[in-house]
């Protein structure tokens, strides 16, 4: 056993014992209990809280003094509370289409540092984003402030049996239209109120965390304007962007109905005193939205230091100027005019159309500028559709929000108009843009089980063809059981095989999906701009079957997307008691909400920006109370890229006295891929060249983890793999039970997990201690294990 230099009280070196050894485990997605990762039912919580912190074993709170290179103490750092903690937080799944957005941002192709593209390529996204933002208070202002308030408190025959729009429909003062209007503002005023406390409050509980003093400061393996971006000091620390973007959505959030109740009072003044009024109040309306414009292109990211500014200006003074002129356009709809009634559709309800055509140029600019980006990605392989993931992933934000807002508004007009088809009823319905969009809806889902259909044939040829393979991968076993290909077991195994393939196969159905919806989405917009009519009743009279059809698909659509939103709230609901459906749901946001809001301040937060700063302090401080110490960072599925990230932030001194071990690591196969300008492989050879001691472990049955795929002459050097899955394909003597197919799970029940840890933390041995290091002074109870 290597022997460690490891420094006493007095100073001297101690030759006779070893230094300690820690293995510092961090669990992947869905989460895990501490008694589980560390294999026994009595664990302490070493530091942290519960929300995430680090545990030990009771027996080994103060177990550096017993630790080897054979059995280091372990520790399991717990990040799943973050994400899935409780039933309240299903809720955020109502916010998905401004998650899925901030992914856009970091999805852009990879380019030299300062690149003008750059810019423009966060300009564009942080646009998207707000235009989301409209969107979705927009639909809640339809709901509202069109359908019940300005429609059906209008209407008798609406308003039948709804006792509670009484007060609005029995000729009271409250029954004027723009009273009633001003009632229902109220909704998405109050709407974007919940989304501006919900945004602050989670910053101040997941993301204020900053990193330790000296992290992420040299430059490490790479230098100037080629280093990591994940290295700089202020990656994960971005509250003053998230500050400022929260105030500019907050502010167009107030800003929407005050802009929709401005439109419905200039359509019925025609002149006189309160016309006046509404021109002059154009001004400071039209002055907010150039705020909010401008606060939104001013400033993007700043990751080279930490961003401790506060711009008091715009988090303060705007989102208090759009309530301000929100009061002010209330009071003056409020005011009485005599023989005005709420006829059609609420003024200014072409909004919709608006704002779909606004997203169909921003997302085609952003195509434009992420082909550019990638034409000077250099020599690297090309990422996921040629580096367009950044528009795709943009173009499905747009298209749940189109689900969201449109079906909303579908389904409570045809509820309003008792069944009636909407926009066909005695009701006027919702704008006409929406139902036009929900006509394409079944021919987005033919497509999408097309695609499918298609993935699943190439399954199924794939599973052909590895059936004659696996007899290669247990060559060493008895052949007897091998013989027949089409053995349950044989078939089992290939099937594991081709199925943990097609995640290599979602690019393609996302790109497909991505332009269907797109080129349906601008016909639906420009079939509604043309015939000003809802498509069953602009079909009317014309050739064949085609008014039928256009009925049935508007019907069947306004159906889906309601039916979309309706199961959203039930998957909520039942997260809210069922514990497992919970923690499914918590894996869509351990993927989804790793990156920063960077684009979106509404969406969930960013558990890294609390959970890398945790690690980097556990690893400076351990290393610094233990000169002669030897840490493997331990990290499975989403917690290697934790320990990714967390190791990017050590200082370049630091970096050298740690090793990485990952597995079933998506590191390369979707953060690679997906987001070549963070973690592609010219990134990860840079990682590599500051951490020698890394080894990563994958199969070929895990459907998330794979090779790290290095450039050539690194890759070797890390890779492990892949590993046998099932261990056994019969019974032998040391297991005379069938071994399972593991898949992407239980990777340290393989015999190669103990062999490599114990390889990389002898490789540390031979790393000497840095001069200037601490020096470790071994009290009776270490501080580090005391929490």
């Amino acid at each position: 056993m290597p022997i460690d230099e490891k420094t006493t009280t007095t100073g001297r070196p101690d030759r006779k014992r070893p230094g300690p050894a820690l293995e510092l485990l961090v669990h992947g997605v869905g989460g895990t209990t501490p008694e589980r990762m560390l294999g026994d039912p009595r664990t302490v919580l070493v530091t942290g809280d519960r929300t995430a912190g680090i545990y030990r074993r009771r027996d080994d709170e103060r177990g550096e003094r017993r630790s080897s290179i054979a059995e280091p103490v372990p520790e399991a750092y717990c990040w799943s509370n973050l994400t899935s903690g409780n039933g309240s937080r299903a809720l955020w799944l109502l916010l998905l289409p401004f998650m899925v957005a901030n992914l856009a941002h970091w999805a852009r192709p990879s380019a030299p540092a300062g690149h003008r593209g750059q810019h423009v390529y966060d300009v564009l996204v942080r646009l998207l984003a707000l235009s989301l933002t409209v969107l979705l208070v927009g639909a809640a202002a339809e709901v509202t402030m069109d359908l019940i308030a300005w429609q059906c408190a209008g209407d008798t025959h609406c308003t039948a049996n709804k006792s509670w729009l009484a007060f609005m429909s029995d000729g009271g003062w409250w029954a004027a239209p723009g009273r009633r209007l001003v009632v229902g503002a109220t909704v998405p005023a109050l709407l974007t109120g919940l989304l501006w406390w919900l945004s602050h409050r989670t910053w101040s509980a997941y993301e204020s965390a900053s990193p330790p003093p000296g992290a992420g400061t040299g430059d490490g393996a790479a230098s100037g304007a080629e280093r990591p971006v994940l290295s700089l000091p202020g990656f994960w620390y971005g509250r003053r962007l998230v500050a400022r973007l929260r105030a500019a959505h907050t502010a167009a959030g107030l800003l929407t109905p005050a802009s929709a109740l401005w439109a419905a009072a200039a359509a019925a003044d025609s002149g006189g005193t309160l016309a006046a009024l509404g021109r002059v109040l154009a001004v400071p309306l039209l002055a907010g939205w150039a705020a909010v414009v401008y606060v939104v292109c001013r400033r993007g990211r700043c990751e080279a230091e930490l961003d401790r500014g506060d711009d008091r200006w715009a988090v303060r003074t705007l989102p208090a100027f759009a309530l301000g002129v929100l009061l002010l356009t209330a009071v003056h709809t409020a005011w009485s005019r005599p023989g005005w009634t709420g006829d059609g559709h609420l003024p200014g309800t072409g909004l919709f159309g608006v704002l779909a055509a606004a997203q169909g140029v921003l997302i085609a600019a952003l195509a434009v500028t992420a082909w550019r980006l990638q034409r000077t990605a250099g020599g690297e392989a090309p990422p996921v559709l040629k580096g367009l993931a950044g528009p795709v992933v943009a173009m499905l934000a747009c298209a749940v929000a189109g689900v969201f807002s449109g079906g909303l508004a579908q389904r409570l007009a045809d509820w309003l108009d008792r069944g009636a088809t909407p926009g066909e009823g005695a009701l006027a319905g919702p704008p006409v843009e929406l139902s036009w969009q929900a006509t394409v809806i079944p021919l987005v889902l033919l497509t999408v089980l097309a695609l499918a259909l298609l993935a699943a044939a190439r399954s199924w040829r794939l599973r052909k063809q590895i059936v004659t393979e696996v007899p290669g991968m247990y060559a060493d076993e008895d052949p007897s059981p091998l013989e027949h290909p089409n053995k349950p077991r044989t078939l089992s195994i290939a099937g594991a095989v081709s199925r943990a393939q097609l995640t290599d196969f979602g690019p393609t159905v996302l790109g497909t999906a991505a332009l269907i919806v797109l080129l349906l989405g601008g016909g639906a917009v420009a079939g509604a701009w043309i015939t000003g009519e809802v498509p069953g009743a602009a079909a009317r009279g014309g050739p064949g079957p085609l008014p039928a059809l256009a009925q049935t698909g508007q019907a069947l659509g306004s159906w889906l997307m309601g039916a979309g939103f309706v199961l959203l709230l039930t998957m909520g609901r039942r997260a809210y008691k069922d514990a497992s459906a919970r923690r499914s749901i918590g894996i869509l946001w351990d993927v989804g909400t790793f990156w920063p809001r960077a684009a979106h301040p509404f969406a969930p937060p960013c558990y890294a920006e609390r959970a890398v700063p945790d690690l980097t302090w556990r690893i400076t401080k351990w290393t610094e109370a233990h000169p002669g110490g030897r840490l493997v960072v331990s990290g499975h599925s989403q917690g290697s890229v934790l320990a990714a990230a967390a190791v990017w932030q050590l200082a370049p001194g630091d970096r050298g006295r740690v090793a990485l071990l990952t597995y079933g690591s998506p590191l390369h196969r979707l953060y690679g891929r997906w987001f070549p300008g963070y973690f592609g492989p010219g990134r990860l050879a840079a990682l590599h060249g500051d951490v020698d001691t890394w080894t990563n472990l994958w199969r070929q049955t895990d459907p998330i983890g794979g090779p790290v795929g290095l450039p050539d002459g690194h890759g070797s050097e890390v890779d492990r793999g892949p590993l046998k899955d099932p261990l056994c394909y019969g019974r032998t003597a040391e297991r005379p039970l069938p071994s399972p197919i593991l898949g992407h799970s239980d990777y340290q029940a393989d015999p190669v997990f103990d062999a490599e840890r114990r390889e990389l933390l002898g490789r540390l041995a031979s790393v000497p201690v840095q001069r200037g290091a601490a020096v470790s002074r071994p009290p009776a109870d270490p501080p580090d294990a005391a929490g």
